[in-house]
Formats: structure tokens, C-alpha cells, sequence
């Protein structure tokens, strides 16, 4: 009996100090893991911060050089058939949207789905606007519609977008 009540006079306080290691032990790892993450958030934010920032950037000008004003300024409406004008602003929105097609990864999906519905909405506009002009009718006569139409719009999708654009990008900082 001697024997055991010695045994467990060693035991018990070594087992308190092999559970007191263990303790610092398991919080000594969590701190490093923790700072290991911390470390890796923060290079992945050098990183790819500058990107995201630059694909807002892509998205905000993609949103202002689909606008209807930017559209015709660039489609000298004046030498072109409303027909012509019509098809040559579809296609400039097209391109425009395939080629900045790719900085959807940045967003989230409802950021996106607003660059989608504006490019949708424009498109629109302008099917409307050729719709309600005659078919001989000049390119002129056609811009003319699509800023009348434009102007009476009575939320602007490309506003919208850039709205959800800039306050996603405000997450950032």
C-alpha cells in the first residue's frame, strides 16, 4: 500500500505537469498557425488587391463606354444609316462586354449580374430606339431617339452598376 500511495504521489504530479505542457504546447501551435494565416492573407492582399482594383477600373470604364452618349460619340451617327448605327452600337457593346468578360472572377455575383443587366438594358434601348424610327430613316435621326429614350429612363442601369462596382471595391479599404 506504501508502495502504490508513493507511485501515485509521483505520478499525479508529473501527470498535472505533462498536461500543463500539453496545454501550452496545443496554444503555442494555434498562435503559430494563426499568425501563419494572418501572414498568408496578407501576401495573397498584396497581391491581389492591385488586381481587383484594376479589374473595378476595367469594369467602370466598360459601364461608361457602353452608355449611350459614349456609344454615339464614337459612332459619328452623322455618315451611317439608322440601320448601320444601329448594328455598329450592338457590336461595339458586344466587344466591349467579351472583352471584359474575364474580370467577373473578381466580383461578387451580384456585382456582375448589375454589369450584365446594364449591358442588357443599353442593348434594349437601342433595339427600342431603332424600332420606333423609320427604316430609311439616318443615323442622326436614330441618336436622336436613343437619347430621347435615354433621358427619359427612369433608373439608369449603367449608375446602378457603377454603384455596386465602387461599393464592393469600398470593402477593401
Amino acid at each position: 500500500m506504501d508502495f502504490l500511495l508513493e507511485l501515485l504521489k509521483l505520478i499525479i504530479p508529473a501527470g498535472a505537469v505533462l498536461y500543463g505542457m500539453y496545454l501550452v504546447v496545443v496554444s503555442f501551435l494555434s498562435k503559430e498557425r494563426e499568425k501563419l494565416l494572418v501572414d498568408l492573407k496578407s501576401e495573397s492582399t498584396q497581391v491581389v488587391l492591385p488586381i481587383r482594383l484594376q479589374a473595378a477600373e476595367r469594369l467602370c470604364l466598360l459601364l461608361e463606354r457602353i452608355s449611350p452618349t459614349q456609344l454615339l460619340r464614337r459612332a459619328n451617327p452623322s455618315q451611317l444609316s439608322a440601320e448601320e448605327l444601329h448594328l455598329q452600337l450592338l457590336s461595339d457593346i458586344r466587344e466591349e462586354f467579351n472583352h471584359n468578360a474575364s474580370q467577373q472572377v473578381y466580383f461578387t455575383q451580384d456585382t456582375w449580374n448589375a454589369v450584365k443587366v446594364a449591358v442588357e438594358e443599353v442593348s434594349s434601348l437601342i433595339h427600342l430606339s431603332r424600332q420606333s424610327v423609320e427604316a430609311d430613316a439616318s443615323g442622326l435621326d436614330l441618336a436622336k431617339v436613343i437619347f430621347s429614350h435615354a433621358f427619359d429612363r427612369t433608373t439608369d442601369p449603367i449608375q446602378i452598376a457603377l454603384g455596386k462596382v465602387k461599393a464592393e471595391v469600398s470593402l477593401y479599404f
